[in-house]
């Protein structure tokens, strides 16, 4: 069972690393991005490596029992390092990140030495090293070392994240940097596990069931929220993107098919229509550019009382604020394309059919997601047979 679910988080986590890889190619200049993408990298080798068959097939492989141990570690000790000099580049501390850098391979090449000397036996240990070892003093170094930089680097990231989370307000950015920070502090409580368990095996009474069970457990998900920490950011704006997409596309569909002069093939911009996740953000941008549009060419052809009309009907429906906005809007965009279709120009005609709402560019996506959400309602049938009714009553 731990090698399936190793494996399979495992296989997520690289998935990450080659989706960050890929943006960092694209930018190298973002130094952070990279950093970002090695910390990952590190996290995605220590769930390969936990895994126990791969664990023990690297050991048979270089002949070296328990070392595929030291490479898991030294795959945190990355992500630790990482964290280390994230925090100096966004705290702009005085202390160089080459001397952080240096420092830590400096310990991490004791705590190597420690395992070298003090490992006693050939007997793989994938999921009791620490118990196994409790006694050997240069395992307990090596083990004692990887949990002080562990640690360190665990500490200082999840109070950076949790600060600058709360200057985002609300943004995906924050959310996964408060994913991050909680992922750090789920995984100092592992490192306090392991330390309570050295300190009760020193002292004669074991606790296997807490250093061998709670405290992996408590590292796989603590590993699990660094990924998803690191994942929201890029991820989220996409889901979000997506789910706008499926909103306004009923809309988008039906304006363009009657302004088809409007609509840019969406095979351009790196679109080739094969694969239905690309481009989101760019896609719903340019749907929700094009609905403006349309909205633009017909406001001759709207009455100048369709949004009053509108108004009325929202309001004594009890339409809250955002909903009545987004309903003068859609009735005012669908009497529009019936009297452009209609050759129809009212005299006098409409100032604007868009409703300013001074929201900024995601809730603008979101309202015009509303306008099409109400677009086909009954209450807006209800104004067009109003409008219609006045029209010809206008003609008679």
């Amino acid at each position: 069972m731990f090698d399936v679910v190793y494996l399979c988080f495992g296989a997520a986590a690289w998935v990450i690393v080659g989706y960050k890889a890929r943006a960092w190619f694209r930018d190298r200049q973002n130094a952070d991005l990279g950093l970002t993408c090695v910390m990952t990298a590190g996290v995605a080798n220590v769930f390969l490596l936990s895994a126990p068959s791969v664990y023990r097939w690297f050991d048979h492989l270089v002949g070296v029992a328990n070392l595929a141990m030291v490479f898991l570690y030294s795959s945190v000790v990355v992500f630790a390092t990482g964290a280390l000099v994230l925090m100096l580049r966004w705290t702009g501390s005085a202390v160089r990140p080459r001397t952080v850098v240096t420092a830590v391979g400096a310990a991490w090449s004791v705590a190597v030495v420690g395992f070298a000397v003090g490992r006693p036996d050939a007997v793989e240990h994938p999921r009791d090293f620490s118990t196994a070892y409790a006694d050997e003093p240069g395992v307990v170094t090596f083990l004692v070392l990887y949990l002080a930089i562990f640690g360190s680097g665990l500490a200082g990231l999840g109070v950076l994240c949790r600060r600058y989370a709360s200057t985002l307000r609300g943004s995906w950015l924050a959310r996964g940097l408060r994913v991050l920070a909680a992922g750090c502090w789920l995984g100092l409580a592992y490192c306090a596990c392991k330390v309570i368990g050295f300190l009760f095996s020193w002292a004669g009474r074991d606790l296997p069931w807490l250093s061998n069970g709670v405290a992996p457990l408590t590292a796989s998900v603590a590993a699990l929220l660094v990924l998803a920490g690191f994942a929201i950011p890029a991820l989220g704006p996409r889901v979000s993107a997506w789910r706008r997409l499926r909103r306004l596309n009923p809309l988008w569909h039906e304006v363009t098919a009657q302004a088809p002069e409007v609509a840019m093939p969406m095979g351009r911009h790196g679109w080739t229509g094969w694969w239905p996740f690309a481009d989101l953000e760019w896609r719903a941008n340019r749907q929700m550019a094009e609905i403006r549009d349309v909205q633009r060419g017909v406001r001759r052809h709207v009455e100048a009382e369709a949004l009053e009309i509108a108004r009325v009907k929202g309001r004594t429906a009890g339409l809250g604020d955002w909903q009545l906005v987004a309903f003068m809007e859609a009735a005012a965009l669908r009497r529009g394309l019936l009297n452009q279709a209609a050759g129809r120009v009212p005299v006098p005609g409409a100032d604007s059919v868009v409703v300013e709402t001074g929201a900024g560019p995601g809730q603008e996506h979101e309202h015009l997601a509303r306008v099409a959400d109400v677009y086909h309602q009954p209450l807006v049938d209800e104004v067009l047979a109003e409008l219609g009714g006045r029209t010809a009553a206008q003609r008679q």
